[in-house]
């Protein structure tokens, strides 16, 4: 399959990111399990296809996504012709009911990652998408070689693999009044009603006054997890540390005008990734972009070279 190139009419990352979200492919069928924790809470995890299909793929869905994003619709209905079946677990508090306990999620939620993919009888094929694209690169290379009998292959997508990066890049400029200020609009909610069943969890009024991921971060993600503040969680949920120790054949694919993680910031995160890593920059793409065809544009290309590159 021929490398990523965007369409003439979808110029620049940020149209690149945007256009797609906005006009999403149309929804497959799908049916939901819940799933109890070992600690008391839940996630509910969504299925497509038939359950005797041979091959099963887990999609780890991206900050404040679901099963209904447009990568998730896309990769479901490709996933489907290609007679696999896909299970997408949602992160705590993303499928549309609040999670029970105080712990959300993260982006180096591995352990929630470890989990969730035991859960499953044989081994899988598992993809992860931005912030789940993260936590499962570093769930690979935690786990390195003990990871090859629980996934056969994988791939992570857009996935900001320097947190500390990603999150200076998204709290600067447009990308804080554009991308911070969408992802906000659902966490800073999300957290005000946890902090109504949950009185005393954190600082009520740093978080109404929080307008940059870091703010937020220190003030919820942070503590709600065991980090000492945002520069600390930064630093330790992020995957680029990780890549050197993957053992799983694992495809990682970020176009190189993310606006979510710089380029030269990529290339420097990526630089010590195992060889059992194959690294794919194309030039445009957005962050989960990655739309193909003439106007108004197809989504078929990001599922084809994820389902290529998941077949051997």
């Amino acid at each position: 399959m021929n490398g990523y190139t965007a369409p003439w009419w979808l110029p620049g990352g940020h149209l690149q990111t945007i256009y797609p979200a906005l006009h999403p492919p149309a929804r497959v069928a799908l049916r939901r399990e819940r799933w109890e924790t070992p600690d008391g809470d839940f996630i509910d995890v969504d299925f497509a296809g038939e359950p005797a299909a041979a091959r099963l793929l887990v999609l780890f869905h991206g900050l404040e996504g679901c099963s209904d994003s447009h990568y998730a619709r896309a990769l479901a209905a490709h996933a489907l012709s290609s007679g696999w079946r896909l299970a997408m677990p949602h992160w705590r508090g993303c499928s549309g009911e609040p999670n029970r306990k105080p712990r959300a999620y993260h982006s180096g939620d591995s352990e929630e990652v470890d989990w969730i993919l035991r859960k499953f009888s044989s081994p899988v094929h598992a993809v992860g998408i931005s912030l789940g694209g993260n936590a499962l690169l570093k769930w690979l290379g935690e786990r390195g070689d003990a990871a090859l009998s629980i996934v056969r292959r994988a791939a992570a997508v857009s996935a900001p693999i320097d947190l500390s990066a990603a999150g200076r890049a998204l709290d600067r400029g447009i990308n804080r009044e554009t991308y911070t200020r969408h992802f906000l609009s659902t966490l800073k909610p999300k957290s005000l009603a946890k902090l109504a069943l949950f009185p005393g969890l954190f600082d009520r009024a740093k978080l109404r006054a929080a307008r940059t991921f870091r703010e937020f971060d220190d003030t919820v993600t942070a503590p709600l997890h065991g980090y000492r503040d945002a520069d600390d969680y930064w630093r330790r949920a992020s995957s680029g540390p990780w890549l050197e120790r993957v053992r799983v054949p694992t495809l990682l694919l970020n176009a190189r005008n993310d606006p979510f993680l710089p380029e030269h910031d990529l290339l420097a995160a990526a630089r010590n990734a195992a060889r059992s890593l194959v690294l794919e920059f194309p030039r445009t793409g957005g962050h989960a972009g990655f739309l193909a065809g003439p106007f108004p544009g197809r989504h078929d290309w990001l599922p084809r070279r994820l389902i290529e590159f998941l077949s051997p």
